[in-house]
Order: structure tokens, then sequence, then C-alpha cells
């Protein structure tokens, strides 16, 4: 990525992405732990939609280290944009349907176990 007087992007980028990750990671705990026996059943499947959605993420964050990439232009977009990119995908394929059917199970053993 291009180094503008003296700013390297790459490290801007790389941190603000760091803190982008640590920021999801902390909204995801807090929708978890905030899920308990008082929580309607809409509070706790849109928690285990959260998760799927992370864990989707994960799994699409670990395909793209298999990738070989280019060094031009278009990768530092990726690299720049890419994490929300593949944040927007996780986040679609957790909606569609039933998603990954993650939740949906999570959900019901929440519901088994006597969570709700």
């Amino acid at each position: 990525m291009a180094n503008i007087s003296g700013l390297d992007l790459n490290t801007y980028y790389s941190d603000y992405y760091t803190q982008a990750t640590d920021a999801s990671k902390a909204a995801l705990s807090n929708t978890l732990n905030s899920v308990n026996k008082d929580s309607s059943d809409e509070e706790m499947m849109e928690a285990c939609k959260e998760f799927e959605a992370y864990f989707i993420e994960q799994i699409y964050k670990g395909m793209e280290k298999t990738i070989m990439k280019a060094d031009d232009e278009e990768n530092d977009y990726m690299n720049a944009f890419g994490d929300m990119q593949i944040q927007e995908y996780a986040k679609a394929a957790a909606e569609q349907g039933d998603g990954i059917g993650l939740a949906k199970q999570m959900f019901e053993s929440m519901k088994r176990n006597n969570l709700s």
C-alpha cells in the first residue's frame, strides 16, 4: 500500500481492522452474555445469528489465507476493506434462510437447556 507523506497506510489500516475486529468480538461477547432465562425467543435467536455470522466470517478469513495474492492496487483495496466485505458476506450468509443451520441448532439447544 502507498506511503503518503510519511504515513504508512498498511499499518494504519491494519491497526484499524484489528480494533474493528476486537470491537466485533466484544460486541458478540456482550450479546451472548446478555442471553439469560429472561431473554425472549427473538433476543436468543438474534444472539445465535450473530454468533453464526461470526463463525462464518472466521471460515471466510481462513479460506482467504489460502489464496495467493498479487502485489497491485486492487490487492491494496482488498487489504484495506476486505475484512468489512467478509463481515458483510458472513452476515448475509447467516441471514439467508436458515443460514448454515448453526443459529437454529444453538437456539434449540438453549431452549432444551431451559435458558428461556
